[in-house]
């Protein structure tokens, strides 16, 4: 699982919101999309609950989302967006339905 990197901060906009990586000097800028998956990272969820999500949400074909979710997950992990959540630090947390 992963969690949004404490080096991160985040703004909502009419049309998504914004990244910024104080770390590494770096701005995201992020579609509705992108910032409802972010959203649902920051709830716990997991690739296959957002994909899921996403495919309801906006009427989407399951196999499509889910790869582009993974894809998405990868460079936000890729670009220090994202970190591997300490598993110890997660258990006992239940995920909204």
């Amino acid at each position: 699982m992963f969690q949004i990197s404490d080096t991160v901060r985040r703004t909502k906009t009419g049309d998504g919101g914004v990244l910024l990586d104080i770390q590494h000097g770096r701005i995201f800028r992020l579609n509705v999309v992108g910032c409802k998956i972010v959203d649902l990272l920051e709830k716990g969820f997991d690739t296959a609950q957002i994909a899921a999500e996403v495919s309801d949400a906006y009427a989407m074909d399951m196999e499509t989302v889910r790869t582009d979710v993974r894809d998405f997950v990868e460079v936000l992990h890729k670009h220090h967006i994202l970190q591997v959540r300490d598993r110890t630090a997660s258990s006992g947390q239940v995920c909204p339905p």
